[in-house]
């Protein structure tokens, strides 16, 4: 499931981080663990302190692409984390309209970018059904 070191890198990152009422720590592992779910994935994950760090999820059948999901802990404030979620523009819907279209904003491509810069249950139960969305996407 996890790339090689990708676990200890991101176990590191959660150990240190303290969530406060954005409770952005707590939807980043909401997020993650849907993503653990998921058969035929693999996780990676990049840190780059002071900048962000990045979960990357890949499913196997991808031959094109390096992932279908990228999760951003956008580390500017390290004490008013938030996270943008991004995937690319033709592996999900936004049927509520509330990304960011992103021109060449994934990986060069098109991208659709969901923020969540506080707590909001709707917001992170409408993530994860693009997650799951774009992971469908991904295996076929």
């Amino acid at each position: 499931m996890f790339a090689e070191n990708a676990e200890k890198e991101l176990n590191a990152l959660l150990e240190q981080w303290t969530d406060n009422e954005n409770r952005t720590r707590a939807a980043f592992v909401e997020f993650k663990d849907h993503l653990a779910t998921m058969d035929g994935i693999t996780l990676q994950f990049k840190g780059r302190p002071g900048v962000s760090y990045s979960l990357r999820a890949t499913h196997s059948a991808q031959k094109e692409r390096s992932l279908f999901v990228l999760v951003d802990v956008v580390d500017d404030e390290p004490e008013a984390r938030w996270l943008s979620v991004c995937f690319y523009a033709d592996m999900i819907q936004d049927p509520d309209e509330l990304g960011d279209w992103v021109p060449g904003g994934l990986m060069g491509e098109d991208a659709c970018c969901l923020n969540l810069e506080e707590d909001d249950a709707d917001m992170r139960a409408y993530i994860k059904a693009r997650l799951t969305e774009a992971y469908e996407n991904a295996k076929a």
